[in-house]
């Protein structure tokens, strides 16, 4: 395998090679994140900054090196089409195929899942589905949709998910409604709060003052689900109905 690794960082600039090194260190540090969990977060980035020259090869490296096989990677990417845009992914895609090719990886196995595009319903709750529908009638069909396209996907965990889409939240800095619903959905999983805090401060190496405001943010989704339940404030039932 002749994808690019840290020495070919060194040979560009050996002072960003440093600095970089040190950077993804520090922002990988503790036990709260899984290596695999920490590169599925950086292929996520890739595809929201359309990052997909010699950033984008080396985290597949990761990936591979790591257990992750060209299936794990599709399902990732099909999974977040619907949060960093189908055109985003689909960029990605062609580039994973073209990197596949570039240097004799093996490819997919063409098992993919049930993509339910014919049928109705979906597993949103119920109570964002009717606060969605309450504001356009026809958004919350395709937001059905998207829920319902993805629900035979199990290579990527729901852990695993919940953080790709926090991901995309950050970078795009969509941190109203849908980094609520999927901090809500991360917690619901049984993710703990520094885990959460660990997901987003993994962002900072694709660029720092956004994972600055999302933790703000974050503090005060927190707070709302640690509200005890007796005290009748509203905060903290959103926060569980969105999980």
């Amino acid at each position: 395998m002749t994808l690019p690794t840290r020495t070919t960082v060194r040979e560009l600039d050996p002072a960003f090679a440093e600095m970089a090194a040190a950077s993804f260190q520090l922002a990988g540090t503790g036990a709260t994140l899984t290596q695999r969990e920490r590169i599925l977060l950086n292929l996520v980035a890739d595809v929201c900054e359309q990052v997909l020259g010699m950033p984008f090869e080396m985290h597949v490296r990761a990936a591979l090196d790591n257990g992750l096989d060209a299936d794990d990677l599709r399902e990732l990417l099909r999974f977040i089409s619907y949060d960093s845009g189908y055109p985003a992914a689909l960029a990605a895609l062609a580039r994973l195929a073209e990197i596949e090719r570039e240097h004799g990886l093996p490819g997919p196995t063409g098992q993919g899942h049930h993509v339910n595009a014919d049928g109705t319903g979906s597993p949103l709750p119920a109570a964002m589905r009717a606060e969605v529908r309450a504001l356009d009638p026809r958004f919350a069909d395709y937001m059905d949709l998207q829920s319902r396209i993805r629900a035979g996907m199990s290579r990527i965990s729901v852990r695993e998910r919940a953080f790709a889409t926090m991901t995309v939240d950050v970078l795009y800095q969509t941190l109203q409604e849908s980094f609520r619903a999927h901090v809500g959905r991360a917690l619901g999983a049984g993710v703990t709060p520094d885990e959460v805090r660990a997901a987003v401060r993994a962002t900072a190496t694709f660029g720092m003052t956004r994972t600055w405001r999302a933790l703000h943010v974050l503090d005060e989704l927190l707070a709302d689900h640690e509200e005890p339940r007796g005290t009748g404030g509203t905060r903290g039932k959103r926060a569980a109905v969105d999980a």
